[in-house]
């Protein structure tokens, strides 16, 4: 067995009122995938920011020892020039330039000052060619995929001679199949002696790529574990990042029964939409969907099959270009042509997209959480802000939103904290319908849990969930029907009883309208 190239010894980080990391040990093995799992605010981020010289030496306790020699960095690029490179889940890579100015900024190929373009562009085209793109390194970054993204931070990172590559949610923003090349690059970049730490809640890629797994929870590392060892199992892990047994994935559910004769809560009948740039493409193909009080009702659907569009254009035509298709509220027909409109009738919906579209990042817990019904927390006109943080308070403690106030910045909260946040400012709305775009993506099996109950509870309290998820186990522990999508068309319904992985796979992979 290869001996160590990295040890981390006794790491202590604080932050101001936060003890983010508290006696962390981690030792990775030359040349083996190492995974870090932990829930979201375990110190799995904050752990490799100490390593890359994100926070640098001082700012921290402990010692780093890499290829057996103290390290002291006191930024990234003290931290690149040892060949340590992170690639992080928010990609760091300039859309408008090109992906050999992109993979060689900072590094570029330049003598008295004028850069070597030859140089440069048969460089960027043979590392292109080690991740697997064919793309020409002129090509803007643009214009290409976040799936081919991803592959173009690895390429920087190998321009930079890279012999520990540290990967944090690499597979977050993708699909299955980008996901699937990306790791077979992992293993790859394995077989030519390149040591990789992979951050991921994904525990099925875990078992696919990595040799170990380290274990964080509430800032501690707990063990270490061999990764293809038989009690390894995905329950094992679970149980170690949450520190007690999972028996259930999800909550305990009543299935609901429809009251006779009434109408449903939202029904969308022949919704159609083409694409905002390519205006002969239709994204939505004549779709009719229905959901009613108490129920959860999921769509499943591939990258591309329309799930998304289909939401945002219901709730104020916020994508694409609607092109017919009606809604009807508890059996009358409403109008939905502004988000203020569907806020209006009730219906909130929880984008998958929480940094850009769910949350101001820069605005505090409680500013955030008051933002979708200020009537309510304001006399005259005037925000009444005892009565704003009484309202924070209650969906703190009510949401277990782990923070130290509710003047806390949401842009300083885990992915689980803030996907709470999002989940209170609606419920705060006080809507008849919820549409739910992948609300539990990226974040860890523990806050999954509380998200998952949260979202039973409001179906118990007689509200309509419309669910929409990539994970078909969650869509299968979570929803009385599941609906299918495939190109933009509506391709199966299901009761629970009918469901399957397997079935709603055949339907997502078809392109032909379903059958009533």
């Amino acid at each position: 067995m290869a001996g160590p190239v990295l040890e981390m010894r006794s790491i202590v980080k604080t932050f101001p009122g936060v003890k983010a990391l508290s006696d962390v040990t981690l030792t990775v093995r030359q040349g083996e995938v190492h995974a870090i799992c932990g829930e979201n605010g375990a110190g799995k981020s904050t752990l490799m920011k100490v390593l890359s010289g994100v926070h640098s030496h001082g700012s921290y306790e402990g010692e780093i020892l890499f290829e057996g020699e103290p390290c002291r960095f006191r930024n990234i690029r003290a931290s690149e020039q040892r060949g340590i490179v992170i690639i992080h889940q928010e990609l760091a890579l300039v859309p408008y330039l090109s992906l050999a100015e992109n993979i060689f900024l900072g590094n570029e190929h330049a003598r008295r000052g004028f850069i070597n373009w030859n140089e440069t562009l048969r460089h960027a085209t043979r590392l292109l060619r080690q991740v697997g793109l064919d793309d020409h390194p002129e090509t803007r970054v643009a214009d290409i995929g976040v799936g081919k993204q991803q592959l173009v931070e690895i390429a920087k990172a190998l321009s930079k001679k890279v012999k520990l590559l540290i990967l944090d949610e690499p597979t977050a923003a993708l699909n299955d199949e980008d996901s699937g090349k990306l790791l077979d690059l992992i293993l790859e970049l394995k077989k030519q002696g390149i040591t990789s730490i992979i951050i991921s809640h994904k525990l099925n890629e875990i078992r696919r790529v990595a040799d170990s797994v380290t274990i964080l929870r509430d800032g501690r590392s707990i063990e270490t574990l061999d990764v293809k060892a038989s009690e390894t199992t995905e329950d094992r892990i679970i149980s170690g990042m949450v520190g007690r047994d999972l028996d259930h994935r999800f909550p305990e559910r009543t299935p609901h029964r429809a009251e006779e004769g009434a109408a449903p809560a939202l029904e969308i009948r022949n919704w159609t939409v083409y694409h905002p740039i390519d205006r002969t493409r239709k994204v939505v193909d004549d779709v009719s969907v229905h959901v009613r009080r108490g129920e959860i009702v999921g769509i499943a659907g591939l990258m591309g099959a329309g799930r998304t569009e289909l939401a945002m254009n219901v709730f104020g035509r916020t994508y694409g270009r609607y092109a017919g298709g009606t809604v009807l509220k508890d059996g009358r027909e409403i109008q939905t042509r502004h988000v203020a409109d569907a806020v209006a009738h009730g219906i909130a919906y929880v984008t998958e997209d929480r940094k850009h579209y769910g949350l101001n990042l820069i605005d505090t817990i409680n500013r955030n959480i008051s933002l979708t019904a200020l009537d309510k927390v304001a006399k005259r006109g005037v925000v009444d802000e005892h009565e704003e943080r009484k309202v924070a308070e209650g969906f703190r403690r009510s949401m277990n939103i782990k923070a130290p106030t509710v003047f806390e910045p949401v842009g300083k909260l885990s992915g689980g904290n803030q996907q709470k946040v999002v989940l209170s400012k609606w419920i705060f709305a006080g809507p008849d319908v919820l549409i739910l775009d992948e609300p539990t993506r990226g974040i860890d099996v523990g806050a999954k849990y509380e998200i998952y109950t949260v979202i039973d509870q409001l179906a118990a309290e007689g509200k309509a969930v419309v669910f929409i998820s990539s994970e078909l186990p969650e869509l299968l522990g979570m929803c009385d029907r599941i609906y299918t999508m495939a190109a933009g068309r509506l391709t199966g319904e299901f009761s629970r009883a009918e469901a399957s992985q397997e079935a709603l796979m055949r339907q997502m992979t078809k392109d032909k309208e379903v059958t009533r």
